[in-house]
């Protein structure tokens, strides 16, 4: 099938009268032999840049410049709500800057432009849980660890995305998250979907409250992807509130099916600090390590909140 292409690349492969250019690239030789192709193409580039123009592709680039966050606080941070996690069981990753090309576009929704895509078959880590998603399923296959119970993991990591939002407040190029994932099998009656939500929900609780003195309020909007996904909504709120968690609050949010990232459900997370209100981060049930190890009964939960945003 002949690939769709933008103004810019039609305009380049004419240039170079080159119309099958792309269809070369990836049909007719083997992802080593592009990567040898392409390592060669920047050799070259660079051996022909001067200082100047390594100082001048540093002041254009938005990607590469610091992050305004305060360094200090953002490690302690990070250390503060590692350790709060691990009293909660979630054991922490140190994370690759570089994940395998296509993990976040290969089994989920996100466009591969809004990723750094790299060389020797990488790309630029945008999405932590994606990461984390690809190590659980690797231990479930090669390595076979007791399916007895959850898996449980978390990381902080400074991520890169592509897209560009202008000045709009909160989005950067760069920014650490603080993630979890969680990992299981199907157990009947959304037995472990009960589980692992609030499990994850609590941590969150613990960390504002601890750490801002603030509660959290949790936003659930149905998604679909389970046979019954009001049911599912409607179970998981009736385990947390039987969990009498009078720090949390429950609401529940407009429908988003059309939105086909998460499956079943998936929660938002509101607090506010100091009278300022903060929508800090969200989750929800993903079906990757379904389809990475073509198992039904897999059960992956993920969820994430925004550091930088705290702090600065």
């Amino acid at each position: 099938m002949k690939p769709t292409l933008s103004a810019d690349l039609e305009r380049i492969l004419k240039r170079l009268e080159k119309s099958d250019l792309i269809t070369l690239l990836t049909e007719q030789i083997s992802g080593s032999d592009l990567n040898t192709l392409l390592l060669k193409v920047f050799n070259e580039k660079v051996r022909k840049s001067s200082p100047n123009d390594l100082l001048k592709r540093y002041t254009e680039n938005r990607f590469v410049h610091p992050a305004s966050v305060e360094p200090l606080q953002l490690k302690q941070l990070e250390m503060d709500i590692l350790k709060i996690a691990v009293n909660q069981g979630v054991s922490p990753l140190q994370l690759s800057p570089v994940a395998p090309l296509g993990s976040t576009s290969v089994v989920g929704t996100v466009d591969q432009n809004k990723v750094i895509s790299a060389l020797r078959g990488t790309e630029v880590v945008s999405d932590a849980t994606n990461l984390i998603a690809l190590h659980i399923a690797d231990l479930i296959k090669n390595h076979k660890p007791s399916r007895v119970g959850s898996m449980r993991f978390c990381s902080t990591h400074r991520h890169v995305r592509a897209q560009y939002f202008g000045d709009t407040p909160g989005m950067l190029a760069h920014f650490h998250l603080f993630c979890m994932v969680t990992a299981g099998v199907d157990q009947g009656s959304y037995d472990f979907e009960k589980k692992s939500l609030w499990e994850h929900i609590e941590v969150y609780r613990t960390i504002f409250k601890s750490l801002f003195n603030s509660k959290i309020e949790v936003i659930f909007s149905e998604r679909d992807g389970y046979k019954d996904s009001a049911g599912l909504v409607s179970r998981i709120i009736e385990y947390g509130e039987s969990l009498e968690l009078n720090e949390v609050v429950i609401r529940l949010g407009s429908p988003q099916k059309e939105n086909q990232y998460y499956k079943g459900l998936q929660f938002t997370i509101k607090t506010v600090i100091e009278g300022k209100e903060y929508y800090i981060g969200d989750g929800g049930f993903v079906d990757w390590t379904q389809k990475m190890l073509g198992a039904k009964k897999e059960r992956l939960l993920i969820s994430a909140i925004g550091l930088d945003r705290l702090l600065v």
